[in-house]
């Protein structure tokens, strides 16, 4: 198979004639269901009639009204959860393909290709020009970024790495996500007055107090579920082993499927482990297939309660991804030099749903077996990251080191906002724009309120 011998995009979208088609067969319900579905309320019935009318620029502008990340949701947010789980058309099992006729908007609305669409006219509620800092340029930040410059704030994007982009650019590989197109998006929202600074860690290199004496009135945190979390069992130290978020960001942003072109490759053996059953495991099986090896996947749970898009699965299938469902790993073993070379794991078996209301996985006793290996990938979720909360005095974090807000997304410290996955744990982009949407409105009325 030619596509697992590249990272290109496998998903290629809807032409013309196909968005169309498929754009026709929206009901046009009065009540638009499919918006309550949706974390920024895109009006979607309206989009999509513009797109069956022939006008995908106009349904862009739409889309634009609500969402500053078209061509990224249409990509990988999961609509089937969502704004399609609400479409009427569901009795019929055959709802609207919403996700695909978003990012054929976007893709479509200038020339035809991808391109940075033409920016749409938002004329600023205000033009007070007062400073807010943005922490993070992920989609939480990126989207209350944009909402602020649109409210006629001066804001100011503060990014620890060198590119723009938060997950979209080091966590989601290539052939889902085109880095290409989150270029373009952050060009997008630069276009609407919001400066972007990199290579600045907040917490490091300036404290919020260093911010705040700098003229900026009010801050929102949006750093994101960068820390991984580990198996905890015996070998995992060993060379060879890494987490998904190292994995994939020496893939994604320092580009090690293009060695030697790039001078940061990553080693893996013949044959790669992965343990997990979401998307980020899916990804990490599917970059560590197309640099070259043997990948199995471990997941201690069936295929049918893998968290993961049914899509992706599929893609994954095809690409020959390997399955090991109800197994868990014991130990990971090694050779005389530290290296990995083998998995000691035990077959389970299902019990009882637990608090995720899918049934708990139980061990079976004396069924281990050793997976002979190279390499472990561990995708099993994301926590906070913890970086700018511990370096914040006063700063109040939950048990499980989210940062604590109220309903108005503001933090145990005056002016201080918080939103997206450093305050609920890792979740899905769309949710994390809602998030920032949202924030920026309380951001809003917060600095009216104080002026």
């Amino acid at each position: 198979m030619q596509r697992i011998k590249d990272f290109f995009e496998v998903a290629l979208g809807l032409d013309e004639e196909s968005a169309r088609l498929e754009a026709s067969r929206c009901l046009q319900c009065k009540n638009k269901p499919c918006v309550k579905g949706c974390p920024v309320g895109i009006d979607i019935p309206s989009f999509i009639s513009l797109i069956k009318e022939g006008k995908p620029g106009e349904a862009l502008e739409k889309i634009k009204e609500k969402n500053f990340l078209p061509a990224v949701c249409g990509r990988v947010c999961p609509q089937e959860d969502q704004c399609e789980a609400m479409c009427v058309l569901n009795s019929k099992k055959i709802p609207i393909n919403i996700g695909a006729l978003e990012r054929y908007a976007a893709d479509h609305a200038a020339d035809g290709r991808r391109s940075i669409p033409a920016a749409v006219n938002r004329k600023p509620i205000t033009a007070n020009h007062n400073k807010v800092a943005v922490v993070g340029s992920g989609p939480a930040g990126l989207t209350c970024a944009a909402e602020l410059a649109g409210l006629g704030y001066k804001v100011v994007l503060f990014e620890s790495l060198h590119i723009p982009g938060g997950v979209l650019v080091y966590g989601i590989p290539e052939f889902r996500l085109p880095k290409e197109i989150v270029r373009a998006e952050v060009e997008y929202i630069k276009s609407l007055g919001v400066e972007v600074r990199m290579n600045i860690l907040i917490g490091k290199t300036f404290t919020l107090d260093e911010l705040f004496k700098d003229g900026f009135l009010a801050v929102f945190v949006a750093t994101g579920a960068g820390l991984p979390n580990f198996l905890g069992v015996e070998g995992e130290n060993a060379a060879g082993v890494y987490s998904a978020n190292e994995f994939l960001t020496r893939v994604n942003l320092m580009k090690a499927y293009d060695f030697p072109r790039t001078a940061t490759p990553v080693k893996i053996g013949a044959t790669v482990v992965v343990v997990g059953g979401g998307n980020v495991a899916l990804d990490s099986a599917r970059c560590a297939r197309r640099l070259g090896a043997r990948v199995i996947l471990v997941y201690r749970r069936t295929e049918a309660q893998m968290p993961a898009r049914r899509e992706e699965v599929e893609n994954a299938k095809e690409e020959g991804i390997e399955f090991m469902f109800l197994t868990a790993p014991k130990k990971i073993l090694t050779d005389e030099r530290g290296c990995v070379n083998a998995m000691e794991a035990l077959k389970m078996e299902l019990g009882a749903p637990d608090e995720s209301l899918r049934p708990r996985p139980v061990l079976i006793k004396g069924s281990d077996f050793l997976i002979d290996c190279q390499t472990v990938i561990i995708a099993i979720g994301q926590s906070p990251n913890p970086l700018l909360p511990k370096a914040i005095k006063g700063l109040e974090t939950t048990p499980r080191n989210t940062i604590k807000v109220d309903e108005n997304f503001m933090t145990s410290l005056d002016g201080v906002f918080a939103g997206g996955d450093i305050i609920t744990g890792a979740d899905t982009v769309i949710s994390a724009m809602g998030a920032g949407k949202k924030a920026a409105l309380e951001i809003d009325k917060y600095l009216r309120t104080k002026n």
